[in-house]
């Protein structure tokens, strides 16, 4: 008797549909409070687990999203069930034989970012691993999300598709896609665009001074040029959410949207628009390269940890060359313009010392603990795999342009991983990615990913420069040389970095260090290098610092002058090659340059 009533009870467990439903309130959204209700049918066993994601895909750090969640409670119906907290992001449940359980947490929400959540009393806008418990063994499992908002006139922004029987509901197919769908809800502008016959939304929170109609046809300009590419847009619908606020930037990209900051009125500067579009070109283009594309490393998501690859390189570094070019494809800037943004890149990568210290494969795989968590020491020990990966892709471009007169590039990489990776999103090893770019360029490049993927070579710029009627010059200012970076804070002039080996270096002035004077007389930021050319190489000067609240003098020789900037110029009397050449890779002539 007691085993047939086990077996009914078994079926009838069996016979319970599964589902998982989230509802998502803001009574007060003043109070930066997400009242979250998870109402979950069908899980089979007396213990139920829940685990809330300590890092969101696209942002390698591991960021605690769960110190936020507070109230945590449990109910069969009216009935509250035991719980315990099993470690810092995970709980669990004694439900025992019932089918149905509700859940009740609140999430506190302001930390306005691309990867974080923000609430308050003009908009709602979250990111799925900052907000909801994944159900171990459920990832699979089609999730609804029910928002309530707390205004009427308020709206829901997302690239979730709407249930239209249930108001203000939407389904996503699983955890991973609830995971990579940001929502954004209140009183935003609101913008409907069509490319290649797909619908597009920008939403647009905050106030400043963007022109929407302006960048909605750069937008488009953007969409077109990149799906060139590729062949196609791989989604039904995309969604850009930006949101303006004063001196931000950041961007985090999705299947089917991504979000943006950026200052509120860093629009109007012809140089800062152009940051702001290479910003839209980089997060739209890795909509392919890496959400789709991506190293086997990331096919399935471990929300529990960090994720390690050596792949970022390409992930980040090659998106990072697109996002420069393919303004100047789609007409939203010209050459000068490009070359003006190349400059800066070159220069930034050549002046970080860490270049010469870590591996490009070691620095994505250290995304972990040092690109996300910079100290006064990164400068001197790290470089960056967006920077360094950036260089590497202009060269493998110009390597692979050059060896076959433009009629292949790098852009017939990017279609090979879509074609043999992206479609399929099955992900790729190192070695399937390197072997990708040999087949493109037609030669083994075993000795290139040694020496400046997994080694710390020089990048021979010129090298790969010249078949271009290009080459790359140095330019000092003539200033000796001190090593030194200084920023006014509260009326202070802090040194924020030394660069080792430096001559401020060899004496012990440390980063923190409040600089007051040099031989005597006050200095300040705007000051440091005018102050500076008073000097010539090898002399001392005495500089005066607090360290630690201490007053020192030290004695300082100064070195000669170091390169402050590198800048890209066409080589005298380009040959005809040459020419051909820089028209194939920019499309236009290189003594338009």
């Amino acid at each position: 008797m007691i085993e047939l009533i086990a077996v009914s009870l078994k079926t009838q467990v069996q016979e319970i549909e599964p589902a998982i439903h989230y509802w998502v309130a803001m009574p007060q959204p003043e109070n930066h409070l997400f009242e979250v209700t998870l109402h979950l049918v069908g899980y089979p066993l007396p213990i139920l687990d829940l685990k809330m994601p300590v890092w969101t895909p696209g942002s390698y750090l591991v960021r605690e999203y769960a110190k936020n969640l507070q109230n945590f409670a449990a109910f069969a119906g009216s009935k509250p069930l035991n719980w315990r907290k099993i470690s810092k992001n995970h709980w669990q449940i004694e439900k025992g034989d019932v089918s149905e359980v509700v859940l009740r947490y609140r999430v506190f929400a302001n930390e306005l970012s691309v990867r974080t959540n923000h609430l308050d009393a003009t908009h709602g806008y979250f990111n799925g691993a900052a907000l909801f418990l994944r159900i171990p063994g459920w990832e699979e499992q089609a999730i609804h999300i029910t928002i309530v908002p707390p205004h009427p006139e308020w709206q829901i922004t997302t690239g979730l598709s709407s249930i239209t029987e249930e108001t203000n509901t939407f389904l996503a197919a699983d955890f991973d896609t609830l995971v990579d769908t940001p929502f954004e809800i209140g009183k935003h502008q609101l913008f409907h665009f069509e490319v290649l016959g797909k619908p597009h939304e920008l939403a647009i929170w905050g106030q400043g001074n963007c022109k929407p109609q302006k960048m909605l046809e750069d937008f488009k300009r953007i969409i077109e040029h990149e799906a060139q590419i590729f062949g196609d847009l791989p989604y039904q619908k995309y969604v850009f959410l930006l949101h303006l606020f004063n001196q931000a930037y950041g961007g985090l990209e999705h299947k089917n949207s991504c979000s943006l900051l950026y200052d509120r009125f860093g629009f109007r500067l012809k140089d800062k628009y152009e940051r702001f579009i290479q910003l839209v070109a980089h997060e739209f283009f890795h909509l392919w390269n890496v959400k789709r594309i991506r190293p086997k490393d990331f096919e399935v998501f471990n929300y529990d940890q960090e994720n390690y690859t050596q792949s970022l390189w390409f992930c980040e570094g090659t998106t990072s060359y697109y996002d420069l070019i393919i303004p100047l494809r789609a007409g939203i800037y010209d050459i000068k313009s490009y070359f003006h943004h190349l400059d800066q890149e070159i220069t930034k990568y050549q002046l970080t010392p860490g270049r010469n210290v870590q591996r490009l494969s070691e620095s994505s795989l250290d995304a972990w603990i040092k690109l996300y968590r910079p100290d006064a020491n990164s400068g001197n020990s790290q470089i960056s795999y967006y920077l360094k990966g950036e260089m590497v892709s202009l060269l493998l471009d110009l390597l692979i342009r050059s060896r076959h007169h433009s009629q292949l590039s790098l852009d017939d990489v990017m279609l090979k991983m879509w074609e043999q990776f992206g479609k399929a999103e099955i992900g790729y090893t190192p070695e399937e990615l390197q072997e990708v770019i040999e087949s493109v360029a037609g030669m083994d490049l075993s000795d290139f990913f040694k020496s400046y993927i997994h080694g710390l070579d020089d990048l021979p710029f010129n090298d790969y420069l010249e078949p271009f009627g290009l080459q790359l010059v140095e330019e000092c200012e003539q200033e000796p040389y001190l090593g030194v970076k200084i920023k006014t804070e509260y009326g202070r002039e802090i040194i924020k970095f030394v660069e080792m080996g430096s001559p401020a270096n060899i004496v012990g002035i440390d980063a923190g260090d409040e600089l007051l004077a040099i031989d005597g007389i006050k200095v300040g930021t705007s000051q440091l290098n005018d102050r500076l050319h008073d000097y010539q190489p090898y002399d001392t000067i005495q500089i005066t610092v607090f360290h630690q609240d201490q007053l020192l003098n030290y004695s300082v020789s100064l070195g000669k002058e170091h390169p402050t900037k590198y800048q890209l110029q066409p080589v005298k009397n380009p040959n005809t090659t040459q020419e051909e050449n820089f028209y194939g890779w920019l499309g236009v002539q290189l003594s338009s340059f």
